[in-house]
This record gives C-alpha cells, sequence and structure tokens, in this order.
C-alpha cells in the first residue's frame, strides 16, 4: 500500500531528529530544513517555496522555528511568526488534512508557580518567545475555522532524552520533562487522531508529578505516553 505523504519542517532540530523514525515507519515523509542540513531544502520564510511543499500532502508537522525562550524579537520574527503563518497558510491552500504546530509551555509558564496547567488553560506567556508560541496556537485556530484543515497544537514541555540531571533537574522541569519516544508518540496521536477540528495539547511525558496536566490531551487525541521522568 502507498503511505499517505506527510511534510516535516524543522527535520534537523532536535525533536525532528527524533520524531522521524516513528513517523517514517507510518508515512512518507518529506523532511525538509534549512540550507546545510543535508534535508530537502525549505525556507518557512518564503509563502512560494512553503505552498510547493505541501502539495499533495496528508499532513504536515511544523517544527522549524528558533526554540531559545531567551531569543530578541528580530531572531523570532522570521521562522516562529511569519514561518508560522506561511506553512498553515500553504497547509490551508493545499487542502492539507491534518496540521500540527509546534508551542510550547513557554505560551502558558507565565501562571504562578506551583500551578498544574490544563491544556484548556489560556495562554500567558511569560517571554517573547511564548508569545510567539501563543501565535502559533491563533494561527491554528485562524486555519481550522477558516478551511478544511484541521490543527492540533502541541504545548511541548522540557524535552529531553532522558530526565534532566544536575542544575536542570528542577521540579518544573522533571514535571515538564518530555522523552523522545513519548515525543513521537505525541505527534503520531497528533497526525491521526479523529474527530478533531482545533486541540490544543499538552506535551509531557507520563511523570509522577505533572507540570502540564493530560487527562484532556489523552481523551482527545488518544495520547498514550510511557516515560516517567522519577522512574
Amino acid at each position: 500500500m502507498t503511505k499517505p505523504k506527510l511534510l516535516l519542517t524543522g527535520a534537523a532540530g532536535r525533536i525532528g531528529r527524533a520524531i522521524s523514525p516513528a513517523l517514517e515507519e507510518r508515512w512518507d515523509v518529506a523532511a525538509t530544513d534549512l540550507p546545510g542540513t543535508g534535508l530537502a531544502e525549505l525556507d518557512v520564510t518564503d509563502l512560494a517555496a512553503c505552498r510547493q511543499a505541501c502539495a499533495g500532502m496528508d499532513a504536515v508537522v511544523h517544527m522549524a522555528g528558533v526554540p531559545d525562550p531567551n531569543a530578541d524579537w528580530d531572531a523570532l520574527l522570521p521562522a516562529n511568526v511569519v514561518g508560522t503563518h506561511h506553512i498553515a497558510r500553504a497547509a490551508m491552500d493545499r487542502g492539507v488534512r491534518r496540521l500540527v504546530l509546534a508551542s510550547s509551555a513557554q505560551a502558558v509558564a507565565g501562571y504562578p508557580p506551583g500551578r498544574q496547567l490544563r491544556a484548556e488553560d489560556r495562554v500567558r506567556p511569560p517571554n517573547l518567545y511564548g508569545a510567539t508560541k501563543a501565535w502559533a496556537e491563533a494561527i491554528g485556530s485562524w486555519a481550522a475555522s477558516s478551511s478544511d484543515t484541521t490543527v492540533v497544537v502541541l504545548r511541548i514541555g522540557f524535552f529531553a532524552e532522558r530526565p534532566p540531571k544536575g542544575a536542570d533537574a528542577t521540579p518544573r522541569n522533571m514535571a515538564a520533562w518530555l522523552s523522545h519516544r513519548d515525543a513521537a508518540r505525541l505527534v503520531v496521536a497528533a497526525v491521526e487522531a479523529d474527530n478533531v477540528r482545533y486541540f490544543v495539547a499538552n506535551g509531557i511525558s507520563a511523570n509522577r508529578y505533572q507540570h502540564l496536566d493530560l487527562t484532556t490531551t489523552r481523551n482527545t487525541i488518544g495520547y498514550a505516553p510511557l516515560d516517567d521522568a522519577w522512574a
């Protein structure tokens, strides 16, 4: 059988590399990134290039972007703001069935410390990077509301292959940890979930203490994480 086609942006990034093997088992993946990465080139700030890349795709997983919470406006504007719009616009124009956008726990990190965050919580970013991820959530809502493209947005936690150690092993980071294999399971669930028009999913592992509550995410897209930062 012919596999459905999936466009992955930011495929040379940390998350892109971790999730690619699982995606390739299920889809015909067009892995794209910036020049010099050895992958097919895609400049997400070029709308025409995005439209060309989205042609014939069943799904688009958009991981391209600047992942630095300390980045300034000039660094964030091209990929995180313009690029997110262009990928969504291109997916809509090409009739892509499912668009998966990368948000971040930083989009809601402005709430008081110690509060468990639900997928239903409104955005409250504490920094400009988080604000660009709030923009990604808004762009996803726009795309789902004004086209046939359905959208799942992922509020990704502390992404790392293994649980945080040393100075990184704060209670918050441990509770927000997302392992490599759970990231792959999260993205697969986001692409395959039925009966979803627009949904914001929390993206962490099955940690004993959870910074982001997974109840709605499990129930809505069938995400079933396996790892625990305290195991």
